[in-house]
């Protein structure tokens, strides 16, 4: 993510608006002398719904990274207000434990207060029945909610999704989105979410990346023309429609079949 990718712009604060939960200035990242981010300002209110779509290797999961105290490597300054939880493409949960354990590792308390707290974080993502599983006998859709109630638990105001619904089938997928929807609407932390699918983008998020806001009602279709044009516009922001249009020029005219 650099000077010649535009999805990061700066994000101008409004008089009297409330503090951001995470802000950048100046944010920079480089591996062995590469540059993977350069120069990022980024203010993500709280309550938003922040997507970030781009080509693979542009430092959109470097970025999270950075946002989730992963990576201590970046200069430039970064606040975050409140807690941090992470969800990742893998659900990561340790096969030696029981569903519930995996929800409160890390944390500390009575077996008894703990488990309950476990139960409640699964409740919220229609686990609760398999708080005793072994995380071998879930499904895909089943272990991303289990790793979903694992950041729950923790009552985050900031949740961080690193392409989570990537590996999932396309049902267990939409699911999923109903799911991290709701769970967003009534917990009110804010997100972030990182997606090569720009769908998933404009169905989810209140704002493309800062290229621009997705001005949607909800729930949303993606049967709506607008939901089309939102789509089509973000694609046109990537340069993918310029990239269709340029192989399209070049193409050569098939030759016909003959019998």
């Amino acid at each position: 993510m650099n000077a010649r990718i535009p999805f990061i712009q700066p994000v101008a604060a409004h008089v009297g608006a409330p503090a951001p939960a995470v802000e950048v200035h100046g944010l920079g990242r480089a591996f062995d002398g590469r540059a993977v981010l350069r120069g990022i300002d980024l203010a993500i209110a709280p309550g938003e719904f922040l997507a970030i779509v781009g080509k693979s290797g542009c430092g959109k999961s470097t970025l999270l990274r950075a946002i989730g105290g992963l990576d201590r490597g970046f200069t430039g300054t970064l606040r975050v207000d409140g807690v941090v939880a992470f969800g990742f493409q893998d659900a990561r949960l340790l096969p030696w434990a029981r569903v519930w354990q995996n929800v409160v590792f890390g944390l500390r308390g009575p077996r008894d207060v703990l488990r309950a707290k476990a139960l409640e974080a699964l409740a919220a993502v229609d686990l609760a029945a398999r708080a005793d599983a072994w995380p071998r006998t879930l499904s895909g859709g089943e272990a991303q909610r289990a790793a979903l109630a694992r950041s729950l638990i923790r009552a985050p105001s900031v949740l961080l999704l690193d392409e989570p619904f990537g590996a999932l089938d396309a049902l267990t997928r939409l699911r999923m989105h109903a799911l991290v929807n709701g769970l967003w609407r009534d917990k009110g932390f804010a997100v972030v979410l990182v997606t090569h699918d720009v769908e998933e983008a404009v169905l989810l998020a209140d704002r493309v990346a800062d290229l621009f806001r997705v001005e949607l009602p909800r729930p949303r279709s993606r049967t709506d023309e607008r939901f089309e044009a939102a789509r089509l516009r973000i694609l046109d922001g990537l340069g993918v429609l310029a990239l269709d249009a340029s192989l399209s020029a070049h193409e050569e005219p098939h030759s016909e079949l003959h019998s």
